[in-house]
């Protein structure tokens, strides 16, 4: 493990108990004393274990205030004013947010398994650059 600047108390060990060997003029190996505790703040650590629930709250939160007043929102909402049967249009629209979101959770598993989270991010920070440049076209043209 090499330290460069990092704290060397950071897994809870008093300074004193850390025994320190060079390889060369940069590189340190640590104990075997510590290794167990860094190897267990590092399996404590919250990035490592996220809950399920924090994982629904955060993606449902996201997904509805996403969905507030959109295109689908509003195609809805005539659709039910029209029909008179505002539970069998929301049982279509449930169903196509469903499907829908069920494709999204499976190509998203499947590029992780391929893609690199680092590649993941660009390549989605790209789409909605790309995306944004269009609808400002768009505007800019209309």
């Amino acid at each position: 493990m090499k330290l460069d600047s990092a704290p060397l108390d950071i897994s809870g060990i008093p300074q004193t108990e850390i025994e320190l060997k060079p390889k060369d003029s940069n590189d340190f190996n640590l104990t075997p004393a510590i290794a167990p505790s860094v190897q267990a703040v590092v399996a404590d650590s919250p990035q490592n274990q996220q809950s399920a629930l924090v994982v629904f709250g955060t993606t449902f939160i996201t997904i509805f205030l996403a969905e507030i007043g959109d295109k689908t929102q509003l195609s809805t909402l005539l659709m039910s004013a029209e029909s008179h049967s505002p539970w069998v249009v929301f049982m279509g629209s449930a169903a196509a947010l469903i499907t829908t979101s069920l494709l999204g959770v499976l190509l998203g598993s499947w590029i992780a398994t391929r893609l690199s989270p680092k590649t993941v991010e660009k390549s989605a920070g790209v789409m909605l650059l790309v995306i944004s440049l269009m609808l400002f076209w768009d505007v800019f043209q209309g």
